[in-house]
């Protein structure tokens, strides 16, 4: 009898651990070789985004960014000029807003849509309300990159981290262009020699901060 309730209390830690393990995982989001899944998001022209309606698409710039932040703003042609460089290649870029507009009104759903206006985006611009894409992802900063590419068992997160090394645009030629060299390792079948960095930006400003 003391042999099988040692058994059952060893089957109960070892799954313990493994709800333990899922919710670390959970907090901390995805990493390099996860499978991501999908979402369904509000665009700023009213219609519902998922990456499903992108039948022809081979992968994925998700970026999470926003209106209010310096750096959002100083890297917003570079997420544009991603989209018009590789939209074509079967890469979109899809950005998400995942700020609360009651701390920031700047990044409210209206403004959202003006901003997009205003800039001409060529790539939707989704807003994240419940802020749960973002938890998902793992996302800290505006702007937040993570390239997915599609494969057998679904969208992987090939590269997570900044656009590149220059967040003040100072030294367009000298620049390390880290989203742009992973995609095109994975178009050409290479390795990637950096597959992660730490995304520079302001802290995503979740529901339940001041």
């Amino acid at each position: 009898m003391r042999f099988i309730g040692t058994k059952i209390k060893i089957q109960i830690f070892a799954l313990l651990l493994v709800i333990l393990a899922s919710v670390v995982k959970a907090q901390n989001g995805y990493q390099v070789g996860d499978i991501a899944t999908d979402f369904t998001l509000k665009n700023v022209d009213g219609k519902m985004v998922s990456l499903a309606n992108y039948l022809n698409a081979k992968g994925f710039f998700v970026v999470f960014t926003c209106n209010y932040c310096p750096y959002a703003k100083l890297y917003e042609q570079r997420i544009m000029d991603l989209d018009k460089k590789y939209a074509s290649q079967g890469y979109p870029v899809i950005a998400i807003n995942p700020n609360d507009p009651k701390a920031y009104p700047e990044d409210s759903f209206e403004n959202m849509i003006k901003r997009s206006s205003q800039k001409k985006y060529t790539f939707p611009y989704l807003i994240d309300e419940t802020q749960k894409i973002a938890k998902a992802y793992g996302a800290k900063a505006t702007p937040h990159v993570y390239l997915l590419k599609k494969t057998n068992k679904g969208l992987e997160v090939a590269y997570i981290g900044a656009i590149d090394d220059d967040t003040e645009d100072v030294n367009p030629e000298g620049k390390i262009r880290y989203a742009e060299n992973a995609l095109d390792a994975v178009m050409n079948n290479k390795k990637l020699q950096i597959i992660q960095t730490k995304a520079v930006g302001c802290s995503i400003k979740w529901k339940y901060e001041n």
